[in-house]
């Protein structure tokens, strides 16, 4: 069985047991639970089912692993002889989160 959720305005693969890397979600913290109910597909032994565009009664729950910042990207600018040069960084943040199950009504 496997379906695929939208999480912060992204589509991921979900399968039970496997571990996703997404977006936060604000106000979750490592160890708890999180219920993701906009799911636009499930694949079950009975078929396929396509959501309109999400499934009514289907959900899939996580357990969160690990909260983070991924790796820096440095950002540079410069204006050729202006003697002007700006450097930023940017951490992403990110959360790790394992699949426990998809659950249908």
């Amino acid at each position: 069985m496997y379906g695929v959720v939208e999480i912060g305005g992204k589509q991921y693969h979900v399968e039970p047991g496997m571990e996703v890397v997404h977006e936060v979600v604000p106000g979750v913290g490592v160890g708890d639970t999180i219920t993701f109910d906009r799911v636009l597909l499930l694949r079950n032994g009975d078929g396929v089912a396509i959501g309109r565009p999400y499934l009514s009664g289907v959900k899939v729950i996580a357990e969160v692993r690990e909260v983070g910042r991924g790796k820096k990207a440095v950002v540079q600018r410069f204006a050729p002889k202006k003697g002007y040069r700006r450097k930023k960084g940017y951490r992403q943040p990110y959360m790790r989160t394992r699949i426990v199950a998809i659950e249908k009504d």
